[in-house]
């Protein structure tokens, strides 16, 4: 066996905390090690302590055909009031987080222009009585509904976005499925994530679920979702969360924490 060389070259790898060390004769696999960064904030059913250097925070579907006049639930004659009041939560907590170095994540509807990634099952659950414009068609007078790059798929006005901030394209209802979501949150070496968005019970709960499933720490952000759906069903999932999912917290608590631990610090 060659002798161990402790520096034998180039790091290697897209994640800071996920990198060989690569040269002619050597390659070591041990990872740089990442400092954990305890944030402790309160939460249901029971308060929290989440390592923000293993954390990441998720914006599901703040996008226009959601969220704006003109998009495609205001097309359908839903009342998108309930979709747009995360937006001033979400806006404010979204800079605090990442000074303080946690990943955010904006995770939008996209389906392809040829809709081969939408099957009719899908395309019925958008249009259940196949009347008006379809998935990836056109409103009239407007943008194309729900297609990848268009206007309807952006993020609204009011939520910025940041160079640093990363982008994940989902056409189905669990933003993990089928996309590279899980491969990113893993490159980077994260457990824990809090989700923010919107509907509250569907697209939310999907990837929340997923999420759950796939092994990461879930923390719904209550007041940084919102649904079109009746109360009720916002009421079950924030019941379904803390019951069998994990924690329910709200934005005010995650910043009186960060700033907690950042004079802590």
């Amino acid at each position: 066996m060659n002798e161990l060389s402790p520096n034998p070259g180039r790091l290697m790898g897209s994640a800071p905390g996920n990198q060989w060390r690569v040269g002619a004769n050597h390659v070591s696999l041990v990872r740089p090690a990442v400092e954990s960064r305890p944030v402790a904030l309160s939460a249901e059913p029971q308060d929290l302590v989440v390592d923000a250097a293993r954390s990441a925070f998720v914006v599901v579907d703040m996008q226009n055909d959601f969220c704006a006049k003109g998009g495609f639930l205001d097309y359908r004659g839903v009342d998108i009031t309930p979709d747009r009041k995360p937006i001033d939560p979400i806006a404010r907590i979204v800079p605090r987080l990442r000074a303080f170095g946690v990943p955010i994540i904006w995770l939008n509807w996209g389906v392809r222009a040829d809709l081969l990634n939408a099957s009719p099952a899908l395309l019925h659950a958008h249009n259940p009585d196949g009347q008006g414009a379809d998935l990836g068609g056109t409103i009239p007078g407007g943008a194309p509904i729900l297609l990848e790059g268009g206007w309807g798929a952006a993020i609204v006005d009011g939520l910025v976005p940041d160079a640093r901030d990363i982008r994940v394209t989902k056409y189905r209802y669990s933003g993990f499925w089928d996309t590279e979501l899980d491969s990113i949150l893993r490159n980077l070496g994260v457990q824990s994530l809090f989700f923010a968005g919107v509907n509250a019970d569907q697209c939310v709960m999907s990837t929340l679920q997923d999420a759950m499933f796939l092994g990461y720490d879930c923390i719904l952000v209550e007041d940084c979702v919102g649904t079109t759906s009746p109360a009720y069903c916002l009421q079950a999932t924030l019941y379904n969360v803390k019951l069998l999912y994990g924690f329910v917290t709200r934005s005010a608590a995650i910043a009186h924490a960060l700033e907690k631990a950042k004079h802590s610090g």
